[in-house]
């Protein structure tokens, strides 16, 4: 920077970091989608898997299960599954947040928008 800006080289400075972080957080944005995560219940019986934006996108249940006397049962499993797989999304998604703003020089726990 250039000497005797003062408080514009200062904003300049801000400005830049504010910019980099907006491109830092658009890729995140888009990793997000890319990264997946598997969740499971009845001890590996249902799995599902969904990306860190928490968008399911697979559902594996074991043949086993298929009993007609045990829908309920069945449906209970694959919901577990599903909020397995989702709870391991946000974890993942909040993981990958604290990276960025570790990265930026900012706190761990400061919550930025998705």
């Amino acid at each position: 920077m250039l000497k005797g800006l003062g408080a514009m080289g200062d904003m300049a400075k801000m400005m830049k970091a504010a910019q980099e972080m907006q491109g830092k957080m658009a890729q995140m944005q888009e990793d997000m989608h890319k990264i997946i995560v598997e969740g499971e219940s009845g001890a590996g019986l249902v799995k599902a898997t969904c990306t860190a934006k928490g968008e399911l996108k697979t559902l594996d249940i074991d043949r086993s299960i298929f009993n007609g006397d045990e829908k309920e049962v069945v449906e209970d499993l694959i919901l577990a599954a599903i909020k397995d797989a989702q709870s391991k999304a946000t974890d993942r998604a909040q993981s990958e947040m604290s990276k960025l703003t570790e990265g930026m020089g900012l706190p761990a726990d400061m919550k930025l928008p998705f």
